[in-house]
């Protein structure tokens, strides 16, 4: 994997996230950065990617003029089914998520707290838009959730908190987040850095997020 000196991209941050699937794992992902994890399946490894408005066996995004309207993820994007790839009603694919039978969540944020609460729908302002979709039922029913995320909002608000001030997607559901400066696991003691990405400080994570942070193997 090529590096940035100053964190990792987007399509590193998929990667790295892919790199802590296991093999054989039931996937779901959300909409922006989750996506991309598609791209970097390990190899020797198969991922089963579901997607919420029915299709089991979601492969990558088409060519550029192969794309099929009628073949989207649900976030509206054109993907590919692969062989051995199932359809079926939308109620269904809410019976395997709230049913546990799905392993992995990847999902976007505004919002994480140190308990590992997950803010990603709505800022709650009178005039936000809500997004919630299917994420509620996720966060719910899927074995384990990570997130992706760049580590703070474009105008540098920490997305790390201790306490989330967003309306809430789930309570203490986080167990990894994945963001442009580190791997950060959401520990009994609160956030604890798993791997720092090249050229980045754990100095300079710790003063861009609003909580305490622990070093990797101190709790």
């Amino acid at each position: 994997m090529s590096q940035n000196a100053t964190g990792w991209t987007r399509e590193q941050m998929a990667e790295n996230v892919a790199q802590d699937i296991p093999d054989g794992a039931y996937i779901n992902l959300g909409i922006g950065i989750p996506e991309l994890v598609t791209k970097f399946v390990p190899k020797g490894r198969e991922f089963i990617y579901h997607t919420e408005n029915g299709l089991l066996g979601m492969g990558p995004a088409p060519d550029p003029g192969q794309e099929d309207p009628e073949l989207i993820n649900a976030g509206k994007k054109a993907v590919t089914a692969l062989p051995g790839a199932s359809y079926f009603h939308h109620g269904d694919s809410f019976t395997m998520i709230r049913g546990g039978h799905i392993d992995v969540c990847v999902l976007g944020a505004m919002q994480i707290s140190a308990t590992g609460d997950l803010a990603n729908w709505s800022t709650g302002a009178a005039d936000a838009i809500p997004a919630v979709g299917g994420a509620m039922d996720l966060v719910a029913g899927v074995k384990t959730i990570y997130v992706t995320s760049q580590h703070v909002t474009r105008d540098g608000t920490p997305k790390l908190v201790q306490k989330c001030s967003y309306p809430l997607t789930g309570k203490g559901v986080v167990s990894r987040i994945y963001t442009d400066l580190a791997i950060i696991d959401v520990t009994a003691g609160g956030f604890q850095v798993r791997q720092l990405a090249p050229g980045i400080s754990f100095a300079e994570v710790a003063a861009k997020t609003d909580a305490p942070l622990l070093p990797k193997g101190k709790i």
